[in-house]
């Protein structure tokens, strides 16, 4: 690989409520530490979407950024794939459209792929609170809110998947193996699209995804994603995602636990998390049964979903009452 190889970051976008926050991203952008950078921006469904990220990169000067609409078939997948079609990166990045990046992301993104056995990085995402007042969530938690707290990882490691927040693959991975399904993700009741494509890589490539501590961005997280029924549906669906997981790819590798990673959280929230809210019911009960409460739906949740998956008509009754 060159010592310097071109690093294409593909964003998605479908609203205008985010606007603020791709402002913020584009920022980040700009400020890298790393100048071999090509930045394509994917917008859907929204026509000023659209025109205001072209207004916005002119007037900031964000160099090699383009702005593409996707007028095809709707959804995270298809709109990433428009992006990737129209990439030159050796590396192709991908990241959420709510996150601000570290100066040094793209340079560690790239020191990740020294090693000629990687086929794809991923790394660790902070919580970015719209208020401070959220804090109080539990660590262990962190994955519903797409940040990375719960793994407690902080060494590179072999991973099973990357996670779509924060995450790049060499080139190869997209002329090997195609591109994303959007057959699959959360909003059509599937194993997320991230999870499937990383699967998919490592099998057909035998070449590893790793996680980096050092690529390191900030996800924000606003005030609906700590809702009840924000937490109830995402640990719902996420529970279904990994039976299903487990499920279509299992039986390539049964030596292999897909599940490690959920395993040892759970371990973790029963072993350190339940005892650290019962010390704090004697200090702040209040802030001890909001944790409390939390942790309990989202478990509840994270098992229907996980089971729904083998009970078809539970699962399709769960989605009409999400309607």
């Amino acid at each position: 690989m060159a010592d310097k190889p071109l690093l294409s970051i593909i964003i998605t976008s479908c609203t205008m409520e985010r606007m603020g926050d791709i402002y913020e991203l584009l920022d980040s952008v700009k400020a890298q530490t790393y100048s071999n950078i090509e930045t394509i921006f994917v917008a859907e469904s929204s026509r000023e979407l659209y025109e205001k990220v072209k207004i916005y990169i002119v007037e900031k000067a964000i160099p090699n950024a383009k702005v593409l609409f996707n007028d095809g078939e709707p959804g995270l997948s298809a709109g990433r794939n428009v992006g990737i079609q129209q990439s030159k990166g050796e590396i192709i990045a991908f990241i959420d459209d709510d996150v601000v990046l570290s100066p040094k992301w793209p340079e560690e993104m790239i020191k990740s792929y020294n090693d000629g056995s990687v086929i794809g990085v991923t790394g660790s995402a902070f919580p970015l609170w719209e208020d401070k007042s959220m804090s109080w969530f539990p660590e262990e938690l962190y994955w519903i809110i797409s940040c990375t707290a719960w793994c407690g990882w902080d060494e590179v490691k072999k991973v099973r998947n990357a996670w779509g927040m924060n995450m790049s693959f060499r080139r190869e991975a997209f002329e090997r193996c195609s591109l994303f399904s959007n057959e699959f993700g959360f909003h059509k009741g599937s194993m997320a699209e991230d999870n499937e494509f990383s699967l998919r890589v490592r099998s057909q490539t035998e070449k590893s995804i790793i996680y980096s501590p050092r690529v390191r961005l900030w996800h924000r997280v606003h005030k609906y994603r700590l809702s009840q029924e924000f937490i109830r549906e995402r640990a719902y669906w996420i529970g279904h995602s990994r039976r299903m997981m487990k499920k279509l790819h299992s039986e390539s590798d049964k030596s292999l636990d897909l599940l490690s990673q959920e395993h040892q959280l759970l371990k973790r929230i029963f072993t350190r998390l339940f005892p650290n809210i019962a010390k704090t019911f004697f200090t702040d009960p209040v802030s001890a049964w909001r944790k409390l409460r939390v942790t309990v739906a989202a478990l509840t949740f994270v098992t229907l979903g996980y089971y729904s998956y083998l009970i078809p008509t539970l699962s399709n009754r769960y989605k009409t009452t999400q309607r």
